[in-house]
């Protein structure tokens, strides 16, 4: 399905302001929204929605289908009477411009438990009946969600995985799994209850966008993490020795961001098994993403062509090797699924194909055959070369623009890390004179014939490397970036509504607020 020409903001919802720790999908959301439309954009771009992993990353969630229970705004547990004004008393130590991962989930989770307890002590039938409704709805990934991180909190601690765990339950032998159920069911109901009230959350604040003319890009990681219960409750779709444990891992080879390439550490797929039950995880996946966002964003599209193996015993991931991925194939087992389901989801999923990296004529080919739009990244285009994909005279309509992404540094970091003959490569290139602002490579991802053009928000408020979001690559130290309203100009929304005016950004058709 063909884009029309829209423009957006990308800005994960914990960089939003709030008083507990980190931003939510509390009010601070709901004005982003507000402040979106008052800069004719069209388009919020969030990160993958799951609970956190190692270093605090959404991409090595503990599910591929579990919201982030961080993102919970507590307030609204208040006003339903789970929580009290007292509890909700902000931490002095929380820093508005950076999160505090240990103290903020400390915070959230010992909140969350205490509505969680009176949520189950409350005997208003409402509430319960919807719980109960989304608990039936969501059983297919939620039951096994809910024991896994109940058997984590059990068995789980100092490093272990759930390899460490007792036997049978590694095996899921039936019978540890019922004991196992019973025994734990007070600790998996605590788990259903924060997705319940994730997902509840996320619709309405989705549904506010949408009436506003505001449409969700999610995000969708192609990897899953070694320690989540996607893995655990579905061994056989994955790479694993007799013991669980991944054989081999994911990453990328050397490249831009790191000489020894990038260890990520997720177990990869077994492909034949997935091919033998017809792509079903991978279907009911995308039908869960697309449940929480309009447009889908695939990460490391490449790894679908072809993906990079590494022994798992290797610390970093130079000693990998190239190895074919499922093809069209998968893809075209997803939109059969789609185009048979007689919902809302029948229609064309849309999709974008995050095709950085080394990217051969292969993966070019892959994602033209299936018909989705690449990404095209302005800080990677000015290496001299006139040739370079990056620049916007070489894109193609079917395309997503961005100045840099959430593994770019700022547009403003980027600059003042160019050598002098680089900025003035810049310089020529964008026809400016004077001094370079973030602006100018704004301007020229509106302007440019790409169907899409997204704009990080630190590169709207003109901030520096500090801001940054990721740095690929480290394994602590991202994700914690955080924005104050006070930063916000109205020049900034302005400015945006005029560009998109100019650059004819706003699309033919908006839901009609109301």
């Amino acid at each position: 399905m063909p884009f029309q020409r829209h423009s957006g903001i990308l800005l994960h919802p914990t960089s939003l302001p709030g008083p507990h720790g980190s931003g939510d999908l509390g009010p601070s959301a709901y004005y982003f929204v507000d402040w979106l439309v008052a800069g004719s954009q069209t388009l919020w771009q969030v990160l993958p929605l799951g609970g956190i992993g190692p270093g605090n990353s959404p991409y090595m969630s503990p599910s591929a289908f579990a919201g982030n229970e961080l993102l919970i705004d507590l307030a609204q547990l208040r006003d339903a009477g789970w929580l009290s004004d007292a509890d909700l008393s902000s931490d002095p130590a929380f820093n508005d411009g950076q999160v505090d991962y240990p103290l903020m989930q400390q915070y959230r989770m010992a909140r969350l438990r205490l509505a969680a307890e009176k949520f189950f002590a409350d005997s208003r039938h409402n509430p319960r009946e919807q719980f109960t409704a989304f608990c039936s709805e969501a059983r297919n990934w939620l039951d096994d969600y809910a024991l896994f991180m109940a058997l984590d909190k059990e068995y789980g601690g100092c490093g272990r995985v759930w390899q460490d765990w007792p036997s049978p339950l590694v095996r899921r032998n039936p019978e540890a799994m019922n004991e196992a159920a019973q025994t734990l069911a007070d600790e998996s109901n605590f788990w259903k209850f924060c997705q319940w009230c994730f997902y509840s959350q996320w619709a309405e604040l989705k549904e506010y966008a949408n009436k506003r003319g505001v449409e969700i890009i999610g995000d969708m990681p192609i990897f899953v993490s070694a320690h989540s219960a996607d893995v655990w409750a579905n061994q056989q779709l994955f790479d694993l020795d007799d013991k669980g444990r991944p054989r081999v891992v994911a990453g990328v080879p050397p490249d831009y961001f790191s000489a020894t390439g990038q260890h990520w550490g997720n177990p990869l797929y077994h492909w034949p098994a997935h091919e033998k039950e017809g792509y079903r995880w991978w279907i009911e996946r995308l039908r869960a993403t697309l449940a929480l966002c309009d447009i889908v964003r695939i990460d490391h599209f490449r790894g679908f062509e072809s993906y990079w193996e590494i022994p798992a015993s290797s610390e970093t991931a130079v000693d990998g090797q190239w190895q074919p991925g499922p093809g069209a194939a998968l893809f075209n087992a997803m939109q059969n699924a789609m185009d048979n389901r007689q919902s809302q989801l029948s229609d064309v999923p849309r999709i974008i194909a995050e095709d950085l990296g080394i990217i051969t004529p292969e993966v070019t080919a892959l994602r033209e055959s299936v018909g989705l739009p690449g990404m095209r990244i302005l800080q990677f285009a000015f290496d001299g070369h006139s040739d370079n994909l990056y620049l916007p005279h070489s894109f193609e309509a079917n395309t997503v623009v961005y100045t840099g992404t959430h593994d770019n540094d700022t547009t403003c970091g980027w600059w003042s890390g160019l050598a002098p003959h680089e900025q003035d490569y810049v310089r020529r290139y964008l026809a400016i004179s004077g001094e370079f602002n973030e602006w100018d490579l704004i301007r020229v991802a509106s302007a440019s014939v790409a169907a899409l053009a997204i704009i990080p928000m630190q590169d709207v408020l003109g901030l520096d490397s500090t801001c940054r979001m990721n740095f690929p690559g480290h394994a602590e130290g991202s994700w914690g970036w955080r924005f104050g309203w006070h930063q916000v100009a109205p020049w900034h929304a302005e400015r945006l509504a005029e560009l998109t005016q100019l650059y004819g950004r706003v699309p033919k058709r908006q839901t009609d607020i109301e």
